[in-house]
């Protein structure tokens, strides 16, 4: 097939299967006389992993071990786990500091609305805003 037809069929742009071939996720398509590339059907279930994949937070560089090994023959599910365990302590690591964040916030607010306007006098910054302990 191609690539415009890739492209439809998987719902990424040409561009993006380009890309995708530059940075090697993908291999090289076979060429037809005219120039144009080829690509088998395989590689429709190939960009659907990588979507699919991307949307769960691995990165080009995870995806790109796992094809490899995929390629190889090898094993993925066991990588694939442990990957995801690391992102899943990244992402709690994330709501961690999110909830921090918003008691922060949320602290700062309270104060702002207990403040009388008319005693703030400093010229250099906002006395809602800072440590006030």
């Amino acid at each position: 097939m191609k690539i415009g037809e890739l492209a439809n069929t998987t719902g990424l742009s040409t561009r993006t299967v380009r890309f995708y071939e530059k940075v090697g996720l993908l291999p090289d398509p076979d060429r037809k006389p005219n120039g144009y590339r080829h690509y088998e059907v395989s590689t429709v279930d190939r960009l659907r992993f990588i979507r699919d994949a991307q949307a769960s937070g691995l990165t080009l560089a995870e995806i790109g071990l796992i094809l490899d090994m995929k390629d190889h023959g090898e094993s993925t599910c066991d990588h694939v786990v442990s990957m995801l365990d690391g992102h899943i302590s990244s992402v709690d690591r994330q709501i961690d500091e999110l909830i921090r964040t918003r008691a922060r916030l949320a602290e700062m607010a309270e104060r702002g609305r207990a403040m009388d306007p008319a005693t703030c006098r400093d010229s250099n910054r906002c006395q809602t805003i800072g440590s006030h302990s």
